[in-house]
This record gives C-alpha cells, structure tokens and sequence, in this order.
C-alpha cells in the first residue's frame, strides 16, 4: 500500500469566503497568538474546496491524501507545502495535525473520521455525517468523549436567512408548525438500476481496495455497457459506474438524494422546531429500490412526535423530480404550515384563514456569533467553543434523516424506538442501522 508521492498537476476545485481573524486559544491545548493550526485535508472532490477555504481562515494544509494518485497530484499544486498521501492511516501516523477534513465517499465517513478522534484529531466531516444510523450515534459519543471540536459540512446554522427563520418560528410567529413540506432537485447521479456485468481493469492512479473500504469487494467497472437498461433511466446522466462522484446512488458507498441534500434541506426544520428522533418514517409514494440503488424518485413522511408545547410535526420529503403540492405553492420549498402563517410568506392556505403578513425578524448583534462552517471550526479549535453542526447536534439529526434510507430499502414503514435502538415493527430493518464491515475496517480496528 503506497504513502507519500510526489506532486504535479493542476487543481480542479475551488471557492471563496472572507479570511477570518483566528481569536484567544483555549480548546486541548493552548495555542500562542498566532499559531496556525495544522489540518490535513482527505477526499480530493469537496476536500479541495474545504482545504481552500480554511486556508482563507488562516489554518495551514499540512497533509493531503487521496486514492487517486492522479486526482492527488492536480490537487496538491495548490498546496505545494502539504505532505501527500494516498493512505489516510499512514497520514495519521506520521502528519502533525490539529484537525482533519473527511471528504471521502459516504462509506468511509464514519471509519476514517473516528480512527482520527481517537487519536485526538479535531474534525470537520463532510455531509452526510455518515453512511448509517450507528455510525452516526458511535461518532457523536466518541467526539463527547474526547472533548473534540467537531462539525458537519453544512453551512444552514450560519447562514443569516436560516438563523432569522428560527427565531420567527420559535417566537410563534407562524403559530404550531404541524407540517413541513421539503423537497430537492436530487438525484443529479443515476439511481434505479442494476449492477452492470463484467469487470474492467482498474487504473494505475486508483487505489481500488482503499476506495471500497468498509464495503464488500466488487469488481471495477469503469462505463456503462453501451446495452444496459440503466441508459434508459431518466437520471442516467454519467458514463461512469463508480468513481466519482456516481457512488452516491449505490447502497454500499452512498446514501442517495437523501444523505446528500438532507443535511441542508431538512437542517433548518430539524434545528428552528427542536427536533430529535422521528417515531416513524413512511413511504407514500416511490419508484422502488433496486438489489443494490436507491429510486429514481421518492416521496416520503416522517412523523415526529410532540415536544413539550410543541405539537406532533409531519415532515414530506420529495426527490427525483417529484414536488411539493400546488395547494402549498408547488416547486421545492422548503414550506413550513403553521396554524397562523406559511413560511414563506403566502405560500398556500393559512390553516386558520387568520395569516397576516409578516417578516423575518432581524438578528441583535452578536446574538450567534457565526460565520460560516470553516471559520466556526478553526475558530473552535482555537476557542474551545463548538461551531454550530458539532457532532451532538448533527449525530442526531443524521439519525433521523437516514432512517428514511431504511423504510425505502425494506419497502414499507418503520416504526423507530431511539431509546432502545430498535425498529420495533420490522425486525428484518434493524440489520440496515448498521452494516457489516471488511476486515480491518471496523469502525474500532483503524
């Protein structure tokens, strides 16, 4: 297995945000004034993008690692000081670093991101948190445990729109919000199909073993088969079966158009109304799972229970195409109906026909402190103070949205029991909370 290379190419990714001002250390250990906290950077595909903004936060890219060599080298032109890697345990045991950047495929999320926290590495991990229900739930117990400042790849809680959102919601300003409709314009990779056949020979820039993971093995194949059904599929919009970026619509390395949008379309509902677990999760209408994707399309409903004064909240969820009703205004939302008001404004029937018009209220200043998601983590790792999507915030609500993932795999509802860890009206959906792992790559073996 192949560590440290050497670097050429161009890199293919990047974006922009204003450099932050890193403030007072106090977190793990002291940091001097101005000292750089070291992060290394795994995943070449958003990784590229994370690296280049925590730059701009003043943090210093010590490491890369990618498991494609090629990918690598493109990547590493923007980051000539960075040590390369191709294997993220060997960068472990060897780069000095503050913090690490999990931006690999869905799959290894939980592995990669967990042998770092416990090792005492800071984490930002990409979205969705993970690939399944119990890696969810082991990361946010091991990052407490640590006493790690963590965060999850979504910038909803510092994004001011959102943040003025929850404060019209939690000040009744739409009176009980009892549903809330959501949808995507996901999945933008093919969904729907079957494995294609034969086998291809892998390229000499790909680590395929390392790339499959925790995931059972299976043969390469690079292109579609110029006579395969998949074609046909309205989502068919790539040549290529794996890599990248087409994993995501495969049940062994991605966690389809809910793992990916879900983290920012369904932060704001699960953070403005305080929600934890859903009792239950739905399917109203779907394409159907096939041995090994998810659908081409999906509607479903999570059912959340009563919280305090807060009624019980419905939560539709509409992907591959398929919108919310025209009654609530159609398009993607999302649309929340209160018994006073819709958000937005006037977007369907007030449930009363009491509604008046209103705005969002304006936030005092200082009253959250946040930036964007890049700056919140070096800044926590600085301060000790968490950034909003930590760990124990967004393990949570990666538990309630990959449940969804579930009730379509088993093709019916699931009624979920968080207390005891159960799905307690399906006992053949219990084994998808989890997965079976290839050895070495246990989610406590790395």
């Amino acid at each position: 297995m192949r560590g440290r290379i050497s670097r050429r190419g161009m890199l293919q990714a990047a974006g922009t945000v204003g450099v932050c001002t890193l403030i007072r250390p106090a977190s793990l250990r002291a940091y001097a004034a101005n000292e750089k906290v070291a992060i290394g950077a795994i995943g070449a595909g958003v990784g590229a993008h994370d690296a280049k903004q925590l730059e701009k936060c003043g943090a210093v890219i010590a490491a890369l690692c990618e498991v494609d060599e090629g990918r690598l080298n493109s990547w590493a032109r923007n980051h000539p000081n960075a040590k390369l890697y191709t294997d993220f345990r060997k960068m472990f045991d060897e780069a000095k670093l503050d913090g690490v950047v999990v931006a690999t495929p869905d799959h290894t999320h939980a592995p990669i991101s967990m042998a770092a926290m416990r090792r005492g590495i800071h984490c930002f991990c990409q979205k969705p948190l993970t690939h399944n229900v119990l890696e969810a739930r082991r990361m946010r117990q091991l990052a407490e445990e640590k006493k790690l400042i963590t965060q999850m790849g979504t910038n909803t809680q510092s994004n001011p729109e959102m943040l003025r959102l929850r404060k019209l919601i939690q000040s009744d300003g739409l009176g009980e919000v009892t549903e809330v409709h959501v949808g995507t314009d996901r999945p933008i990779w093919l969904q729907g199909a079957d494995r294609p056949p034969g086998e291809d020979p892998v390229p000499k820039n790909l680590n395929w073993d390392l790339w499959i993971g925790p995931a059972p093995m299976r043969p390469y194949v690079a292109h579609w088969p110029k006579d395969h059904p998949a074609r046909k599929l309205r989502s068919f919009k790539h040549e290529v079966v794996y890599h990248p970026f087409v994993w995501r619509g495969w049940w062994d390395f991605g966690t389809g158009a809910l793992g990916d949008i879900a983290p920012h379309a369904m932060n704001i509902i699960f953070f403005a109304l305080e929600l934890n677990q859903p009792s239950g999760v739905e399917i109203v209408e779907t394409s159907g799972m096939t041995a090994e994707m998810f659908p081409e399309w999906s509607i479903l409903r999570f059912d959340f229970p009563a919280r305090g004064k807060q009624p019980p909240v419905k939560v539709f969820w509409y992907d591959g195409g398929k919108q919310i009703p025209q009654e609530l205004g159609g398009g993607l939302g999302p649309v929340f109906v209160g018994t006073k008001n819709t958000y937005p404004p006037n977007r369907g029937p007030f449930r009363d026909g009491k509604g008046e018009a209103y705005q969002l209220p304006e936030l005092a200043p200082g009253e959250w402190d946040r930036e964007n998601v890049w700056v919140d983590w070096i800044r926590g790792i600085q301060t000790g103070k968490q950034p909003g999507c930590n760990f124990s915030y967004s393990g949570p609500f990666t538990e309630a949205y990959l449940l969804g993932n579930i009730a379509l795999k088993v093709k019916s509802r699931i009624e979920w029991d968080p207390a005891a860890f159960k799905i307690t009206n399906n006992q053949q959906a219990n084994q998808y909370l989890s997965r079976e792992y290839r050895k070495g790559w246990g989610l406590d073996e790395i």
